[in-house]
């Protein structure tokens, strides 16, 4: 992470100020360090330049990194299919086991092989009105942020997808989020073959309970991040305490009317980040001046499954074809 957060941070835990160490920096970039709370004394870290500061207290459940595991770890023990899935000639894969082989790949840092068969699957993995719906939000998302000042945060970046696009295209520092930090360590991989890293800090913490001070970040922004979070209680009053300006939050939302994507969401206890009256009505509560940007519709479906990774499946949503609604929730303090 960069030297200049060092000023917007605070004990997660109690908000009392935190005590530094600088053990290991690199020009303007802090390797290794430890920040001690001057109040209640917990401890927190930076190692390889991400800083860690999860409290203990808050349950999470690192899916992302299960899923990886579960996966080296079955083609461990299934060394033929292995073999099918990463000696296959690209065309001959569907698009969910070319994801999987670019997780493979991902994973033994074979960047660019992991990009291409990424690449590849994307068109496949997904309609072509849902990759224009995306793409037009990421380019709302950047014009507006372009001309601001101070760092932008962007929250539960997992791939990093809009933090590079923000990296590519505007000037300004950038930190990106997740509760994980192997999910960072991979990002970081990541943005450093693309070129994209200088500019971008990475923090490992939990948006329930963040180590930002008050009022300290003038812009946030996530991609999809919001049904990322589990346990949202009190999400948005965080958020709220936070950020002194604008938090722009691309979404999708489901029809109210589509009950059978409807019941799987609430299922997984998603239905409130992801049918937009809820998510209004939870932003208002919680102070935001919310509105709704750059909205339109295109039409989803489920994912394809794996066939040389039988019946493997990318996104658990929808779970049958609907029209889902994209925009930019424009949430701002003032």
């Amino acid at each position: 992470m960069h030297r200049n957060l060092v000023d917007h941070l605070e004990c997660p835990a109690c908000h009392g100020p935190l005590t530094w160490r600088f053990t290991h920096q690199q020009k303007h970039r802090i390797l290794d360090a430890q920040a001690t709370c001057a109040v209640c004394g917990a401890d927190y870290a930076v190692r390889d330049g991400i800083g860690v500061f999860l409290t203990p207290d808050l349950p999470r459940n690192d899916l992302w990194e299960q899923g990886n595991h579960q996966l080296s770890s079955w083609l461990t023990e299934h060394p033929e299919v292995e073999e099918k899935l990463m000696q296959s000639a690209l065309d001959a894969l569907g698009p969910a086991d070319l994801f999987f082989r670019g997780l493979v790949h991902e994973e033994r840092a074979q960047f660019t092989e992991a990009e291409r068969a990424f690449n590849r699957a994307h068109s496949g993995l997904y309609m072509e009105e849902y990759l224009a719906c995306s793409e037009a939000q990421f380019a709302y998302v950047v014009d507006e942020v372009r001309g601001g000042e101070g760092p932008i945060v962007d929250l539960a970046s997992g791939r990093c997808t809009l933090v590079s696009r923000l990296a590519r295209d505007t000037e300004r520092p950038l930190v990106a989020t997740d509760f994980s930090p192997r999910v960072l360590k991979r990002d970081r991989e990541w943005l450093t073959y693309r070129g994209l890293y200088d500019r971008v800090s990475l923090l490992a913490l939990d948006a329930r309970r963040t180590p930002f001070r008050s009022e300290s970040i003038e812009t946030m922004t996530t991609n999809l991040g919001l049904p990322n979070i589990q346990e949202p209680a009190g999400l948005y009053d965080e958020l709220r305490r936070i950020v002194a300006g604008r938090f722009l939050a691309i979404s999708t939302f489901y029809p109210p009317d589509d009950e059978t994507n409807i019941i799987a969401l609430q299922e997984h206890r998603l239905d409130r980040s992801m049918l937009r009256d809820r998510v209004l009505s939870d932003f208002s509560a919680a102070g935001w001046k919310v509105s709704i940007r750059n909205s339109m519709l295109g039409s989803a479906q489920p994912t394809p499954r794996g066939e040389i990774l039988e019946s493997a499946g990318i996104d658990a949503f929808p779970v049958r074809e609907t029209t889902l609604e994209w925009c930019t929730l424009d949430a701002r303090t003032r």
